[in-house]
């Protein structure tokens, strides 16, 4: 620094140094936020995942990196150790573990931790949703309006642009493992099956197919039954996703609305069978179908690929991906309502 002649700073030279001095604080913070706040080291410690209760009989390895090691998110740690209760900023409750009752559900929910109610089954097939008002914060299903959004598959960008269509050696196939005759699906089947032939698989028609032979089976049919057991808003599972677009045949689709399934799959890549104005009709249009309209159901080959959601580790890290978004401290007054709307 400068000095005056009375031996004292200048001016000049004591509003550089605390320009200087300024400058150097601020650039502090900006290079290692973390230490300037503590919302910033909280944003450090990893967001623990309680499981409850794990969805399959067998659980996986869920180490601290699983999430970022498998699907590159970081700052998420899964656990099933109920002694991490305590810890965990988020509790995931599968609704098939929680048909026992509340004793299922632990005794207490920490300040500020968030409890998320998960199901893959549609309306149809869930019970005992009425007292389970007041519980939950966050849903997680196939719904697109879910707080965590979870779908049997999707379709993603691809750059092949190609089109690969198996070779094919009858019309229609169907694998169906619950056949109940009480169900839209069955009683289209046999209405159906009144004009063309249908080469039924699965546990329904004594002729279960194995994991490595199902793809294999279906691909060989021209159309595949991708019929719904239940008929529900986004409801829309493996049957299209991997018996029909990943197998390589065209869906004929029994489920939502057209308008539901176009947004999720391109209008030109399925058969509704609301498209036609009797099962007659649908059968005829498969039956004479030539090859030149046939491959035209193959056209979104060239722009995506199938993904298919098999993993509960990968839906599980989801969480940790929406939850700078989602609503704290809200509760759903009523499970069954949303999920019945």
């Amino acid at each position: 620094l400068r000095w005056s002649a009375w031996g004292r700073p200048g001016v000049k030279a004591l509003v550089t140094a605390g320009v200087f001095v300024t400058t150097f604080w601020n650039l502090r913070f900006f290079l290692n936020p973390s230490k300037g706040s503590g919302e910033g080291s909280k944003h450090r410690e990893p967001l623990v995942i309680l499981v409850w209760e794990w969805p399959s009989k067998q659980v996986p390895n869920v180490t601290r990196e699983v999430c970022r090691e498998l699907y590159g998110i970081t700052g998420c740690q899964l656990t099933t150790e109920r002694q991490l209760l305590h810890q965990a900023n988020v509790v995931v409750f599968l609704h098939s573990s929680l048909q026992p009752g509340r004793d299922r559900l632990p005794k207490e929910r920490l300040p500020g931790q968030n409890w998320v109610w998960v199901s893959l089954e549609s309306p149809s097939n869930t019970r005992g949703l009425a007292e389970w008002n007041q519980t939950f914060n966050w849903v997680m299903t196939y719904r697109r309006d879910s707080d965590i959004f979870i779908p049997y598959g999707k379709l993603v960008p691809n750059r092949s642009a190609t089109v690969n269509i198996p070779a094919k050696t009858n019309l229609v196939s169907w694998v169906v493992s619950n056949y109940h005759r009480t169900q839209k699906r069955v009683e289209v089947y046999k209405n159906l099956s009144r004009y063309l032939h249908v080469n039924i698989y699965g546990k329904a028609n004594n002729k279960p197919l194995c994991k490595d032979c199902l793809l294999p089976t279906i691909s060989k049919s021209k159309f595949y039954l991708a019929f719904e057991n239940s008929i529900h808003r986004d409801y829309i599972t493996e049957k299209l996703w991997r018996n029909s677009l990943l197998a390589g045949t065209v869906p004929v689709v029994l489920g939502p609305p057209r308008a539901n399934y176009e947004q999720f799959v391109p209008a030109d890549s399925f058969i509704h069978v609301n498209d036609f104005g009797s099962l007659e009709e649908l059968a005829t249009f498969l039956k004479t179908m030539n090859a030149s309209r046939y491959r035209q159901f193959f056209a979104w080959q060239r722009r995506f690929s199938v993904k298919l959601y098999t993993d509960w580790r990968e839906r599980i890290c989801t969480i940790c991906t929406a939850y700078p978004r989602l609503p704290h401290g809200h509760l759903y007054p009523d499970l069954r309502s949303w999920f019945n709307s």
